[in-house]
């Protein structure tokens, strides 16, 4: 349904000019340091797998420098799987859980896989909590052709550089109370439409392809997460964020026609994972905990197959 709530930029049913986005802009504010909670979690982990800057956010280019983790002895014979976190910078445990995921696993899979992790695509957004970028872009609907996120594009250009196939691509994500209370109004304000108040679920889901959808992949992560945290219930009419669930805990989103960055490649197997943080029920170490949960539960689905064949 429609809300009465209005967003204080801008004037109901008129799309925002460079104007509102400016003032938009002006009210956002540093609340934490990318350098500080990211960078210096990645510096270590050079000591064990190649640590490669990608790129810098022309905001700050010595603020906001883009790191990638790749493991060594990479080999093009070995499948290559792809874990990003941060497109939304907000999504706290999305970053951590990557890193931590870096941190305490990926060398366990390395034998078998190539694996990159790009942690935090926006760190921006990292710093001030926020969806967007400073120009109030979606990196997460921006994940095509001549961007106009220099985050999505980044990551591109950092996923064309490894060459070769990419078999699955898991991108952690988190869905906050802030998404009703904060993004999705300015969400509505920003293009000139009505606010449709949402639900926010309590608990972990997954959102996968549309087009690709890869059922017992998606079942296998759910099955390794619900040994962290409870997964999301449907709500009455049996849908999670409006999407009519496809199997407990999971939705399906047409992913490159909306320009995700689950869907920027050709993966046979891509997720995104959905924690929610202000859930009563969890800490923060139980969603980053979570996340890892989620890219153990893939990268075991693909070994089992693997076996199999």
């Amino acid at each position: 349904m429609s809300s009465s709530h209005r967003y204080p930029i801008g004037i109901s049913g008129q799309k925002w000019s460079d104007k509102e986005r400016a003032t938009w802009l002006d009210q956002v504010t540093i609340k934490r340091s990318y350098q500080k909670e990211v960078v210096t979690k990645l510096t270590p982990l050079g000591q064990h797998f190649d640590l490669l800057q990608y790129g810098a956010l022309s905001y700050d280019t010595e603020r906001y420098p883009l790191f990638a983790i790749k493991t060594r002895n990479w080999d093009s014979n070995k499948p290559t799987v792809l874990i990003t976190g941060g497109v939304h910078g907000y999504e706290t445990s999305g970053v951590h859980g990557a890193i931590q995921f870096a941190a305490t696993e990926a060398d366990n899979y390395s034998d078998t896989f190539n694996i990159v992790v790009a942690p935090c695509v926006s760190p921006w957004g990292y710093e001030t909590i926020n969806r967007w970028n400073p120009n109030a872009v979606d990196p997460n609907r921006s994940f095509y052709q001549n961007s106009p996120s220099e985050e999505s594009a980044g990551l591109m250009q950092l996923v064309e550089s490894l060459g070769g196939d990419i078999l699955a691509h898991i991108d952690l994500h988190e869905t906050t109370d802030t998404d009703e209370l904060e993004f999705r109004p300015a969400l509505a304000a920003r293009d000139g439409i009505d606010y449709d108040k949402g639900m926010v679920p309590d608990g972990f889901y997954l959102v996968g392809d549309t087009d690709n959808p890869q059922d017992q992949f998606q079942k296998a992560i759910i099955e390794s997460v619900r040994k962290v945290t409870h997964i999301a219930p449907p709500d009455g009419e049996g849908k999670i964020i409006g999407e009519a669930i496809t199997q407990e805990g999971v939705i399906n989103y047409p992913t490159k026609k909306l320009g995700l960055c689950s869907g920027l490649t050709n993966c046979t197997f891509g997720t995104t994972t959905e924690v929610y943080p202000d859930s009563p029920r969890v800490t923060a170490q139980e969603c980053n905990d979570a996340q890892v949960a989620a890219v153990k539960g893939a990268l075991d689905y693909m070994l089992s197959v693997t076996q199999r064949q």
